[in-house]
């Protein structure tokens, strides 16, 4: 990166598993990168810590955290993600999050100790400080409540909303993402992780913000699922992903999609998931929880011009990690980020 050219301001909205993969890719890049996380966790050790405690769910700002680490193989990284079977499956650094939040009074400050002791090359801010819940309404019309329950569904969601509707946002969040130069959504669980933070007041007009600039507008990517293993968004296609975005206040925000295809061309190559089945098949349309099954996200050529007439440019690559078919491959990920910056002429390292 040249002295002339300053770091690309990168956020990641979203939480989970998914979304520290763009935070580890983005920070590889060079890219000065923080993360908006959401609030609504209520299953494992932080639902469990919630509902005895009372306190704000550390689970996705303790993964984000360690996304950030400048060293994830350190004594103290591999000790914050250590988990206690025989405690309820407690993650350490879910206890000590609470601590230092219990004993600064400012969850806040408890985030910027755990930065610093793990020597976090970013900065995580949740999208709000409130005690907030979510619900939701399935595609076939019923109504449920919580993360977790959600996240479990047995039919994918259609809507989901934020209690209260009014939380109020946490205002270095917002901060961040009107000055980013790239807003980046997901991966991760669209209806638990990436939109609970659009719910939140204040966040999407953050990001129309940051768009309508006159110098240097921000330039959003929504990087799509490659597979799904919750009922949240079970049967969703490539389509059906942004479409959603946009029902719960992308629309007209949204300027890149990734998605995932093989190299090969055939969306419908099923090698590298190797407990993937044919759920075309009406004997495997069961409800409940898929445990332990991988379905792929559809995409084809006429998904992806549906995409490209709502608005965004989609950007199909081939983004597997094949030693971790479920998950998106950092060096793949890279090259794609580098084609959206070099569209929007940002500079890259």
């Amino acid at each position: 990166m040249s002295a002339q050219q300053p770091p690309v301001k990168a956020v990641v909205i979203g939480g989970g598993s998914g979304a520290p993969v763009s935070i580890r890719t983005l920070l590889d890049m060079g890219c000065r990168t923080s993360s908006i996380v959401g609030m609504i966790d209520d299953g494992g050790s932080t639902g469990i810590l919630r509902e005895r405690g009372g306190v704000i769910p550390p689970g996705d700002v303790r993964k984000c955290i360690l996304a950030m680490s400048a060293d994830k193989k350190s004594a103290f990284a591999r000790a914050f993600s250590h988990r206690f079977s025989y405690l309820d499956d407690h993650a350490l650094g879910n206890l000590i999050l609470i601590a230092f939040a219990e004993e600064t009074g400012s969850f806040s400050e408890a985030i910027h100790i755990c930065e610093y002791m793990l020597d976090a090359r970013g900065h995580v801010f949740p999208s709000t400080l409130q005690d907030v819940k979510l619900t939701g309404v399935t595609a076939d019309g019923r109504a449920l409540e919580g993360e977790h329950v959600i996240g479990d569904s047995d039919c994918h969601m259609h809507t989901v909303s934020l209690h209260p509707a009014d939380a109020q946002p946490h205002p270095a969040a917002l901060n961040k993402i009107r000055q980013a130069d790239l807003i980046v959504l997901g991966p991760g669980s669209l209806f638990t992780s990436i939109i609970p933070n659009l719910l939140v007041p204040g966040v999407v007009e953050s990001i129309a913000k940051a768009r309508s600039r006159e110098e240097n507008p921000a330039h959003t990517v929504f990087v799509c699922s490659l597979a799904d293993m919750q009922g949240e968004t079970w049967g969703m296609n490539c389509y059906d992903y942004v479409e959603a975005l946009m029902r719960h206040g992308m629309e007209g925000l949204l300027d890149y999609v990734l998605i995932h295809q093989d190299a090969g061309g055939d969306p419908g190559v099923t090698g590298f998931f190797p407990v993937i089945r044919d759920y075309s098949d009406s004997r495997f349309q069961t409800r409940g929880r898929r445990s332990g099954k991988v379905r792929r996200v559809d995409v084809s050529d006429a998904l992806v011009e549906r995409i490209a007439a709502l608005g965004p440019v989609p950007i199909v690559r081939d983004l597997v990690d094949r030693e971790r078919p479920t998950w998106h491959d950092q060096r793949a990920l890279a090259r794609a980020f580098g084609e959206v910056l070099a569209q929007c002429r940002l500079p890259q390292r």
